[in-house]
This record gives structure tokens, C-alpha cells and sequence, in this order.
């Protein structure tokens, strides 16, 4: 085996290499971007329900419509908003382009988010 091809080889081995740990990361922004629409929307949930609450209003109306509108405003980041039992429930997706991946047809990496609200009426416990 002749230098040239072996350094081929190698350089080959260090550009995939590069291309795992750049991707990669974009992986990890996705991640962190949906993890943090999901924490800031279950906040403005957690905070309209507290509100209404004391004006003696609608909690779960309130902190539903909060969430919505939360997640509406990040761009990149898509969800979902359910309440089950008192808790509302927040599920985020965030994508990011790849930039080496791409070259063996993989355009974008996805990552998700979650997190929720305890809604516990005014005095009451959980």
C-alpha cells in the first residue's frame, strides 16, 4: 500500500470524524433549543395559572392559553400542549440543518423537549 492511499484513508477517517462531532452538536442545539421552549412555556403556564387562581378564574384555561402563546413565539420549535389531572403537560420538537451529514443525504437532526406545570388550586396541596 503506496503512502498516498493510506494518507487518503486517513484523511477519509478524520473528515467523518469531524463531520460526527459537528453534527453532533447541532443534535445537542436541537435538543437544548426544544428542552428550553418547554421549561419557558410550563413557566408561563405555571405563572397565568397562579394569577387566575387568585382572581378566583379559570387556572386551566388560562395556563393552557399561556403555554400556546409561549411556544408560538419561539421560531424553530414546535409543540403540543395537553392538561391531564392538574398538570399541563408540554411537549416541544426543535430541528437543526446538519452541516457534514448532509452529504450522505441526512438534512437535519430533531430534538425533543418536555416538562410540566402543577396546577394546585389556591391553599390546596398536591
Amino acid at each position: 500500500m503506496s503512502i498516498s492511499v493510506l494518507v487518503l484513508m486517513l484523511m477519509g477517517a478524520m473528515i467523518a470524524t469531524a463531520g460526527l462531532v459537528v453534527d453532533g452538536g447541532q443534535k445537542v442545539t436541537a435538543a437544548t433549543r426544544a428542552e428550553t421552549a418547554a421549561v419557558g412555556a410550563s413557566r408561563a403556564a405555571g405563572n397565568a395559572a397562579a394569577t387566575q387562581q387568585l382572581g378566583g378564574h379559570n387556572s386551566v384555561g388560562a395556563a393552557t392559553r399561556a403555554a400556546k402563546a409561549y411556544l408560538a413565539g419561539q421560531p424553530g420549535v414546535s409543540g403540543s400542549v395537553s392538561v391531564s389531572g392538574g398538570i399541563v403537560l408540554i411537549q416541544t420538537t426543535a430541528t437543526e440543518s446538519t452541516i457534514f451529514l448532509s452529504a450522505i443525504g441526512i438534512g437535519q437532526v430533531t430534538g425533543q423537549g418536555n416538562a410540566e406545570a402543577n396546577i394546585v388550586a389556591t391553599g390546596g396541596t398536591r
